[in-house]
C-alpha cells in the first residue's frame, strides 16, 4: 500500500510527504491566491508519467546493453477548458543520445514501458491521448502503439 500525506502550510502553499519520507512542497500561482512556491498538483502528476516511464526504459535498455550516454522525456499536456480541467492529450518526448544506439532497441523499451509497465501510463491514458515521439541523436519519430 502507498501512503502520503499533504499538510496546510499557508495560503495554497502544502508540504506533501510521501510514506517513503519524502517531502515535495505544493502552491498555486499568485494568481490563484499562491505564493508560487512549489510545483502545481498537476505538475506533479505529469512528472509522475514522466518519471515511472523513464525509470523503465533506463531499466530495459541498461539490460539490453543500450550504449546510450543521455536520455530524458519532455511532457507536454493539453487540458479540456472546462473543470475539472483533466489531460486531453499529452506529448512525451523520449530523447536519447549515444553512439552507436539502434532505434530498434529503443522503441522497444519505450514500448515495453508503454504496454506493460508504467502504471502512471495506464491510469492517465484513461482520460487523456497519449503521443509517444522517440528522439535518437537528434532524429525523431511519432511511434504508434
Amino acid at each position: 500500500m502507498l501512503t502520503g500525506k499533504v499538510t496546510w502550510v499557508e495560503n495554497m502553499a502544502m508540504v506533501a510527504k510521501s510514506g517513503s519520507g519524502h517531502e515535495i512542497t505544493l502552491d498555486a500561482a499568485p494568481d490563484n491566491a499562491g505564493d508560487d512556491r512549489g510545483a502545481r498538483p498537476k505538475e506533479l502528476t505529469l512528472l509522475s508519467l514522466g518519471g515511472c516511464t523513464g525509470m523503465d526504459v533506463i531499466s530495459i535498455m541498461k539490460k539490453k546493453r543500450v550504449p546510450f550516454k543521455s536520455f530524458s522525456i519532455e511532457l507536454e499536456a493539453d487540458t479540456s477548458k472546462e473543470h475539472p480541467q483533466v489531460f486531453t492529450e499529452i506529448r512525451l518526448i523520449y530523447r536519447t543520445e549515444g553512439e552507436g544506439v539502434e532505434r530498434e532497441s529503443v522503441d522497444r523499451a519505450i514500448q515495453l514501458s508503454q504496454e506493460r509497465y508504467c502504471g502512471v501510463t495506464h491510469m492517465l491514458n484513461k482520460t487523456a491521448k497519449l503521443v509517444i515521439i522517440s528522439e535518437i541523436n537528434g532524429d525523431r519519430k511519432e511511434l504508434g502503439f
